[in-house]
This record gives C-alpha cells, structure tokens and sequence, in this order.
C-alpha cells in the first residue's frame, strides 16, 4: 500500500467571499504563508478547491510548522492532516488505519464534499465511514462533543482526513490593503490596536516616542519585544524611534500645565504624519478608546486628530479594558506590557490634564511656539530600526 502524504491543509474564509477580488488576495495569502515558513523544511505550497496545502518531508517539524501556519493572517484553520484517495475502500481502509491508533469512547464523523462529482453526499459519507469505525473498534457514535471527531474533506481528486483544526487569525492577508503607521508605546492597547489592523490586511510601519535620556532604556526594550511579536505576522517590521524629551522640555516652558497632554499628542501625530509621508501610508492607528484615560474623551480624541493630515484609525475605540487584556493575552503581548518601566507617556504629565480642550484655544496655544522648528529638530534625531523574521534588530543611526 503506498502510504499517505502527510500535510497541513489551511482553510481562509473571508477571502472567498471577494469574488472578482479573490485571485488578488490569495495571491498575497499564499507569498505570506512562503513566509511564514521560510527555513523550515517542506515539500510544497499548493492551492486546491479553496484551501491551501502544505506538503510535508518526513523530517518536517510538524509542531513549528502548525504553530508558524497559526500566525498567517487570513487563514482561519491550519489542520494537520493526511491525503487519501476518493476510492471509498481505499478511503475507509485510510481512516481506520489512523483511527485504530488512537484512544476514545465516543466519535463522529465531520465529512465536507468540496467535489460534487463525489458519487457520495456528506451524509452518506458520513454513514459508511462511521458504520465501519463502530463495528471494527466498538467504540459509540455521539455527534454532541464525541471524544474524537475524524474530519473528511473531499476536494478536487483527493481526500483530507484530519482530527484536529488549530485556530488561525482570519482577516484578510498583510499587505492587501495597504500600509499604515502605528503609535505604539510600551502599554497595553496600542499592540493590540496594531494587531487589529494587521487582521484587516494593512502593513503595519511602527513608531514610538522615547524620553532618554530622562527616561532609562527599559521602554524602548520593551516595544523592540513586543514588534517581534506582531512581527510574526507580517515577517518584516520598521520602527521610528523618535527622541522626544526636548520637544516636550519645550511645551512645559511655554504653555498652560493642563493642555500639556493634548499637546504632546498633537505633536505626536504631526510627527507620525511625516513618517506616514516618507512610507507612503494611508492612515495613522493609535490605540485610543474612548474614556479610557483623560485624553482620550471625545473632546480630546478630536482636537488630536485636528492637527493629522491622514486620518487616524482607533480600532480600540469601543473595546474596555477587559477585551483588550483578553486580546493582548491571546497574542502574547500582555506579560511585556505589563513590565515596569518610564516612557514619555509619563513624563512631564500635569496632576489635572484636561479633558475637555477645544480645538481654537489649543490652536492660540500652538500660535506661541515654533512648531514647525519644534517637529523639524526633533524629526532629524530619528532612528530607525528594522525587525526581520528572525527577530534581529537592526540600528540605523542616520535615519535613512
């Protein structure tokens, strides 16, 4: 008997409801997941009936290989599986031979008939294979949460048989909608923030506003570790690194204590935009939501994004706490968020921000600064520093 082919087959569903678009974003899909597993080995990346699949060597490392395929964005389901053939003998002979090795009381089968020209509707699939899995192990058919369920996928001219599906993130794949700048800082949201627009296909370019040497090194540590980790999901990351303690050593000797905040951030996002123009992006991502802290009422939110020239993308803004915790967790961001330490965010910040600022008073406030010095001074301290998959970090000192 020849045995069968071991492999991953990877399922994306949003991607198969864009229609005339959908050649366009599994293109994009499949360079994406060559990405993903660049430096392991494999056999072959094909496409077939809607799935991609993943031919494995006999020296493949299935577990890397599962958890690699678990971070592509656009896949909702990487499953390990083996390739049968649509012979209904060959087929159940297939099935038992990896059902007889493993232990359960109860089971179903889950078939799928991708192939319509199957002489077989699922149902029946269904009955013939699970008739023959109870006679030859004894073992009860239960379809409510069974102790194993044997998935068959007929497609094309084979058949997948699986028994269990790792989650993927869905979304639409890195790269098809096109690049924007994220405002990350060591916290909590703005890495999720990051992550949401990833699952909505943008590439995400990174900068962050640092304090040193009024700050110690710790929070540009900390954003460097938490990139490397949105980074498995686009491959290949950039961060700004922007010097910011003169900029702000500035606003807190010539404006009020209480807008000191906003104008921070008005700043911020002025400087943001200039790293948007030379990256060609379309958007600005901040991880605001609303209430959350004071300058993030819907006062403040607004007289921030008065002084953006693209428009800012908050995907947090109706997400509590509790949901973006849930979500940095679940990414594996949240343990580095949580480490101690001082950035610009903290810095220089009054007792009573406020919290209801108004777009023409903070406009005469900015009347009494250079501003257009300010950001020129500080935007030649840049320093850029690029992510490649393999986490190295590479320092720019020139900016280029």
């Amino acid at each position: 008997m020849t045995p069968m082919v071991r492999c991953f087959v990877c399922y994306y569903h949003e991607i198969l409801l864009k229609k005339g678009n959908r050649s366009f974003f599994e293109k994009i899909l499949w360079r994406n997941t060559q990405k993903a597993l660049q430096g392991v080995p494999y056999c072959a990346l094909r496409r077939t009936s809607g799935r991609l699949v993943v031919e494995l060597l006999p020296e493949s490392p299935v577990e890397e290989i599962g958890a690699r395929l678990q971070k592509v964005v656009g896949l909702i389901y990487c499953c390990p599986a083996w390739v049968s053939s649509q012979d209904m003998e060959q087929l159940t002979q297939d099935l038992w031979k990896l059902v007889r090795e493993r232990k359960f009381e109860t089971f179903k089968i889950h078939a799928r008939r991708a192939n319509k020209n199957f002489p077989l509707l699922s149902p029946q699939i269904n009955a013939q294979l699970g008739d023959v899995i109870r006679e030859k192990s004894g073992k009860s058919v239960r379809l409510k949460h069974p102790d194993l369920t044997c998935y068959v996928d007929v497609v094309d001219q084979e058949v997948f048989l699986y028994f269990e599906r790792l989650r993927g993130p869905g979304g639409l794949p890195v790269s098809s909608s096109g690049k924007v700048v994220v405002l990350i800082s060591g916290g909590i949201d703005s890495p999720v923030a990051a992550y949401k627009v990833l699952k909505r296909g943008c590439r995400a370019i990174f900068v962050h506003f640092h304090s040193l040497p009024d700050t110690t090194p710790e929070s540009l540590e900390k954003v460097r570790r938490l990139v490397s980790i949105l980074n498995q999901y686009q491959y290949r990351s950039k961060i700004y690194m922007i010097p910011f303690s003169d900029l702000q050593r500035q606003i807190v000797a010539f404006t009020p204590v209480a807008t000191r905040v906003i104008l921070y951030r008005r700043m911020m996002v002025r400087l943001a935009d200039l790293v948007a123009r030379r990256e060609r992006a379309q958007a600005l991502v901040t991880g605001d939501s609303i209430g959350q802290v004071s300058s993030q009422t819907l006062e403040n939110l607004r007289v921030t994004s008065d002084a953006a020239r693209l428009p800012i993308l908050r995907p947090l803004i109706g997400a509590d706490k509790e949901e973006i915790i849930d979500t940095a967790r679940s990414i594996g961001t949240f343990e580095i968020s949580i480490l101690p330490d001082v950035d610009c965010c903290s810095l220089f910040v009054p007792r009573h921000p406020e919290t209801r600022a108004r777009v023409e008073v903070i406009r005469r406030i900015e009347d009494g600064l250079d501003v257009e010095q300010m950001i020129q001074e500080t935007w030649k301290r840049r320093q850029i520093e690029k992510i490649e998959p393999q986490e190295k970090v590479e320092f720019n000192l020139t900016g280029s």
